[in-house]
């Protein structure tokens, strides 16, 4: 995979993933609140770069270690 294709996957999969997440905890930290959805999505704001980032950087290795596990089992 290339550097682009890895970086679209890391992003569109960190963007639904953060998502879920970061609503989910919000609302269990604070409620359905007046603010929430600004509490939520300065959470979303702040998580979803730091997700693609690292989804982005780790990919790779997180590839080779599925390729050995999969070998182990299979």
């Amino acid at each position: 995979m290339d550097a682009k294709s890895r970086f679209i996957l890391a992003a569109v999969m960190s963007a639904m993933m953060v998502f879920m997440v970061t609503l989910l905890v919000t609302f269990l930290n604070l409620g359905l609140r007046p603010d929430f959805l600004y509490q939520w999505t300065k959470a979303y704001f702040i998580a979803w770069p730091v997700a693609a980032i690292t989804g982005f950087l780790v990919m790779p290795m997180a590839r080779r270690a599925t390729e050995k596990i999969t070998r182990l089992i299979g």
